[in-house]
């Protein structure tokens, strides 16, 4: 028998205040057709003032665990992806166990920007296959809306805040493709590329939280690259191709992106998840948001087979291949 670390459950959380593309031409040369035809956001999110990254990811955990009818003595780590956590330190994974009233197991954040989601998930298959973990909590939360230059169009209009859970639980599989599961995964990074997006400020350089800063069109070129080729070879390893796949669930950045990546895959956008018009980029959360959604919808279903790529500053991407 093999091992498959398989999704038990999923939920998530989006702050009250929702932000329509209009509320910033009161402030910025832009408009609402402008953002619609360079992105396909419509609104986003925004954390009420005082709403930090781990109450967002406690709310999300929380409609997980219901989905998935288990307690938090069920889970024995939290991992959680976020580049805007509520402290330098500690982490906002132990801040969530805390907020759970979890007082067993271990838990610890993964810094990947926008691919922390996929590179935390990476992990927690990696523990339930050693045996390290039966049940592990990945989380994607962010609160971009804190890091950005209000005043910059080309990037303030494109995030939102958010968060998404997912419980993994080991399970017995036969080894095969049919199983349901993680099958494969594919991480990625490339630290030449840091000046396509950052944000100007740190601990040990300025002592500030900063802005974010990008040059959108650079990362446009490589986003659409790097994650359909991260997306093959997650899906070569186990033999599979795009015509396997019944959804695509991206990071959702941008919906040009979206479309770039799904037609170099050859799946048609009716096979996509897309909830980018109505989230913006949520970073780290936004696959497990669009997860969340997806289900909710009844788009996912049970043994649907599922790719997820994401590609953030580092610059670092990856896939994760997966059977609900």
């Amino acid at each position: 028998m093999t091992i498959r670390a398989v999704v038990r459950g999923v939920g998530h959380y989006l702050p009250e205040r929702v932000v329509e593309n209009a509320e910033f031409e009161a402030t910025l040369d832009t408009s609402d057709a402008w953002i619609r035809s360079r992105s396909g956001i419509e609104r986003r999110h925004l954390a009420a003032e005082g709403e930090t990254t781990s109450q967002l990811a406690i709310k999300a955990a929380e409609a997980a665990l219901a989905d998935a009818g288990l307690t938090p003595e069920d889970i024995d780590a939290v991992i959680v992806g976020t580049s805007t956590p509520d402290f330098t330190f500690p982490s906002v994974a132990t801040m969530v166990q805390a907020g759970l009233n979890m007082r067993n197991g271990f838990a610890f954040d993964v810094q990947a920007v926008c691919a922390g989601f996929v590179f935390a998930l990476a992990n927690a298959n990696g523990m339930i296959l050693s045996g390290q973990a039966k049940r592990v909590m990945v989380i994607g939360a962010e609160t971009f809306s804190r890091i950005m230059d209000w005043t910059d169009r080309g990037t303030c209009v494109l995030f939102g805040d958010g968060a998404g859970a997912l419980i993994l639980e080991a399970q017995d599989g036969t080894g095969s493709t049919e199983d349901r599961g993680i099958l494969a995964t594919d991480l990625n990074s490339d630290g030449r590329y840091r000046e396509l997006l950052y944000v100007d400020g740190g601990v040990s350089t300025n002592g500030q939280s900063g802005h974010l800063r990008m040059q959108g069109n650079q990362v446009f070129k490589h986003a659409v690259q790097k994650l359909a080729e991260t997306a093959h070879h997650a899906l070569e390893k186990v033999g599979l191709s795009g015509g396997d796949v019944d959804w695509i669930v991206p990071h959702q950045a941008n919906l040009r992106i979206i479309s770039a990546t799904a037609e170099r895959m050859q799946v048609p956008m009716e096979r996509v998840v897309v909830t980018v018009q109505d989230h913006g980029n949520t970073s780290a959360a936004s696959i497990p948001l669009a997860l969340s959604v997806g289900k909710q919808r009844g788009q996912i279903k049970p043994g649907d087979l599922l790719v997820t790529e994401a590609i953030g500053g580092g610059l670092a991407w990856g896939a994760v291949v997966l059977r609900w």
